[in-house]
């Protein structure tokens, strides 16, 4: 559908040339006044050029008073074709001159607006504006009789005619506009109702723009302090009024702008900046026309909530109020203050503009309020882009002591955000903030806290390993500081040595007796220092886990159970946890140890009582790691206690996890348990000294009584169920790990019943998925149930076609490690021959 607003110029053109033509046809064939109608049509003529003018000047039409203006004109034009059209047998030529008078008065509306146009088109406006408004029609030439028009009105397309119903609706508003004195305008703009003033601001308008009044009359009668007055308690349309004849009055002129700078002017126009669109940018408009002005610029800035307001319009969508405010900003800029407020609202280049430019003072402050400023991630972003990251890193490194520590609190504050840490190490920060906190000058000492804070957040970043033997330097200085610099550091420690690429480091500070030098932090009565240093030996613990055993000995190893027991902070109890399950299984010493703190139940209780969200995976997955230890089959006595103590519960409670390693390491135990089930089973052919055991007990896979807690049976534990569920889900980190557990079903002695067991359940279509996306060791577990499920004629018949496709798959396109285990399953289901070279 076209825009009304885009064709509206191309309508009035030819709306003004339709009437032109009939105008001069009315005038050739009409016995009534040839030479007025002429006159009206040579006026009429008029209109082109400056409508095409008007219509190529694109800023000017997007003004919406311009549009109106231009509106006016098409509706007036209109009604100038059906006044010629309704004209019947009397001469409307008194109309004519209404009409006429009116098309400039809509013209008028345009010339009113047009600020921003040239000075040619405004002339020529203005010219056939005048023209308009002082034409007078020669009416004493009378036709012949006619009818009066209140006894035989002209009748148009059966309706009631302009001359009757519209003409006297026109003269009425006209003749009130012109009744209106000088005098009555001062009178109505002061004291006037809501219509008398609207009606006063329009013939003022017409004053202004016709010169009827000079800036002398304007001053005398306290114009604008009226109109001042005025806007805060008129309607909308009048307050826009005001705020376009304001600016007109200050266009120019040094006097009227002076007359506007008092905080009451300025507050309702502040006000005017939160109200409609239109009325937004006029008001934005006049406030940078006003910024020349000192005083101006000093009171805008006091105003609550001005300096938001023009951020927001610096940011709109409206690119006209969005380019004053940007200038109205820039001249508030001046001000430091202003330049405060603007960085709280989102508007932070002229603080980077101080930072970069200004005085040693107006740095140091600037520093100090980025320092105390409760940034968004958003502000912090603005900042970093704009620049404010390199200077105050120069101000750091070559500053006085109180420059160095603003710096140092800002760049702080600024370091929240991981693209300014790129830029922080990109600035070569990382050297002086460990100088200096080598640095034992006195006055310095005040300095090291905000550097370490600063060094802990730049090791976030991999970038901080290409600084060679940072983290020496950091274990180095642990013993050498306060606890708040102490934390700072360790955090940093932690954050280096958990990079996926920092194997070497970790190394390198295990030979540096990083070890040593942490465990003593274990007893440490200041929890936060505590639990760093205990996330950096969970950290310090994955690799090399024998060696850490070394290190860590019994003693220090009753101090991590002692914290697991007794702590308040589930992430120390994580981190503690996490270091005991990276011990090696083979030691028997740590579990001997383990037992006897009774650990195990410390264990259980803290998984039946649930964690945060914040800290319940890193607890599930150390916890499972741990169970493991208690679940090894070369220990059946331990199995027996870790079963009586109801750790196969917790295991598949840890099946469900959200984790894939807690998974993982759930189904881990499961299988070491599930590996002596068949040992432990009690044969049905056995007799029984006591009672005969329950019809439930028996196990067709076990062909036998199984109980949970004594012979780990995964069938009547429950466990097969969620053990498949992993399977057919989307990770497939614990798929390995699960294959395992379901093995032990398939041992030699039970491999039938197994297999009866899983074909009967959604087990071999799980196994199958495995074979189109799992890991290779993943699918050499499931091939080897697969063939072993495959055995038997039944199965065969049953799941066989539906496993086709993937095992030719893997058989041409699969690992060169599984041809093997292919071609036996593909044998089993008939597709191979069992001489084929595929063996």
């Amino acid at each position: 559908m076209e825009n009304p607003d885009s064709r509206s110029i191309s309508e009035i053109e030819s709306e003004q040339q339709a009437s032109t033509e009939e105008v001069v046809s009315l005038a050739k064939n009409s016995e009534f006044d040839r030479e007025i109608f002429t006159e009206f049509a040579v006026l009429l003529d008029k209109f082109t050029p400056v409508l095409v003018a008007i219509k190529d000047n694109e800023k000017l039409m997007d003004r919406p008073p311009v549009k109106k203006g231009v509106e006016s004109i098409e509706k007036e034009l209109t009604r100038a074709n059906k006044l010629i059209d309704g004209a019947c047998s009397r001469s409307p030529i008194k109309q004519i001159e209404v009409v006429t008078q009116e098309l400039g008065r809509s013209l008028g509306l345009v010339l009113f607006a047009s600020i921003d146009a040239s000075t040619e088109v405004k002339q020529d406006i203005a010219a056939l504006h005048r023209e308009l408004m002082n034409v007078k029609f020669d009416i004493s030439f009378t036709p012949s009789p006619s009818p009066s028009l209140g006894s035989s009105p002209c009748v148009i397309h059966g309706q009631s005619g302009f001359v009757s119903e519209q003409g006297s609706f026109i003269n009425e508003i006209e003749e009130e506009r012109i009744s209106l004195s000088i005098d009555d305008v001062v009178l109505q703009l002061k004291y006037g109702n809501d219509e008398e003033f609207r009606l006063a601001l329009l013939v003022l308008s017409d004053f202004i723009r016709d010169q009827v009044i000079d800036k002398e009359w304007i001053h005398e009668e306290d114009i604008i302090p009226i109109l001042f007055n005025r806007l805060g308690s008129s309607k909308p349309h009048n307050r826009l009024t005001i705020i376009q004849i304001l600016r007109i009055l200050a266009l120019d002129n040094d006097e009227n702008k002076e007359k506007m700078t008092d905080g009451v002017c300025l507050s309702g126009l502040v006000k005017s900046l939160a109200r409609d669109a239109d009325e937004g940018r006029e008001a934005i408009g006049l406030l940078s026309e006003l910024s020349d002005i000192s005083a101006v610029r000093r009171r805008i800035g006091r105003i609550q909530g001005c300096i938001v307001m023009l951020v927001t319009m610096l940011n709109g969508d409206d690119p006209t109020a969005s380019h004053d405010a940007a200038k109205l900003l820039i001249a508030l800029s001046s001000n430091t203050q202003n330049v405060l407020h603007m960085a709280e609202a989102g508007y932070v280049k002229p603080l980077v503009r101080c930072l970069k430019e200004g005085s040693d003072m107006s740095k140091i402050l600037m520093a100090t309020a980025v320092s105390r400023m409760e940034l968004t991630d958003q502000c912090r972003a603005s900042l970093g882009e704009d620049g404010a990251v390199e200077p105050l890193v120069k101000m750091f490194k070559s500053g006085k002591l109180e420059a160095k520590l603003s710096a140092l609190n800002a760049l702080q504050n600024l370091s929240n955000l991981t693209e300014n840490i790129k830029r922080l190490i990109s600035s070569g920060i990382v050297s002086p903030l460990l100088q200096l906190l080598f640095s034992v000058t006195s006055v310095l000492m005040t300095l090291r806290e905000p550097a370490s804070a600063i060094l802990a957040r730049i090791a976030q970043s991999e970038n901080i390993l290409v600084k060679q033997d940072v983290a020496q330097q950091m274990l180095s200085l642990l013993n050498l500081s306060s606890p708040a610099i102490q934390f700072n550091l360790l955090q940093a420690l932690n954050s280096i040595a958990s990079h996926s690429s920092a194997s070497k480091v970790r190394r390198k500070m295990k030979e540096n007796c990083a070890v040593q030098l942490l465990l003593p932090f274990l007893t440490e009565s200041n929890i936060k220092i505590r639990s760093a240093a205990l996330n950096l030996l969970y950290t310090l613990s994955k690799d090399s886990p024998e060696e850490f055993m070394e290190q860590l000995g019994e003693s220090y190893l009753i101090n991590i159970v002692n914290i697991i027991s007794s702590s308040a902070s589930e992430s120390e109890k994580a981190a503690a946890i996490g270091i005991v399950s990276n011990l090696p299984v083979s030691n028997k010493k740590s579990t001997e140890v383990l037992k006897k703190l009774h650990f195990l139940p410390i264990l259980i209780s803290l998984m039946s009582s649930g964690a945060s969200t914040s800290t319940k995976t890193w607890l599930e997955e150390s916890i499972a790691g741990v169970l493991i230890r208690f679940t090894i089959p070369s220990d059946k006595k331990l199995q027996l206690l870790s079963a009586e103590l109801g750790v196969i519960p917790i295991l598949l409670k840890l099946l469900a996890s959200e984790s894939s390693v807690a998974k993982c390491r759930a189904a881990i135990s499961l299988a070491q348990l599930s590996q002596n089930s068949v040992a432990l089973r009690k044969s049905r052919k056995s007799r029984w000294t006591c009672m005969p055991p329950s019809a439930d007990t028996f196990c067709q896979v076990h062909d036998g009584y199984c109980v949970v807690k004594s012979t780990f049976c995964l069938v009547k534990a429950g466990a097969v169920p969620p053990l498949i569920q992993i399977l057919e889900g989307e990770e497939r980190e614990a798929d390995e790990a699960v294959l395992n557990a379901l093995a032990t079903l398939l041992q030699d002695e039970i491999w039938e019943s197994g297999s009866l067991y899983m074909a009967k359940t959604s087990a071999v279509q799980a196994i199958i998925r495995v074979l189109e996306s799992g890991t290779v060791k993943a699918q050499e577990k499931a091939l080897w149930i697969l063939e072993r499920i495959f055995s038997i004629e039944e199965h065969r018949s049953q799941h066989g076609e539906s496993a086709q496709a993937v095992l030719i798959d893997l058989a041409q396109n699969g690992h060169p490690r599984l041809k093997s285990t292919v071609a036996k399953v593909l044998a089993r289901l008939q597709l191979l021959q069992e001489q084929s070279s595929y063996f």
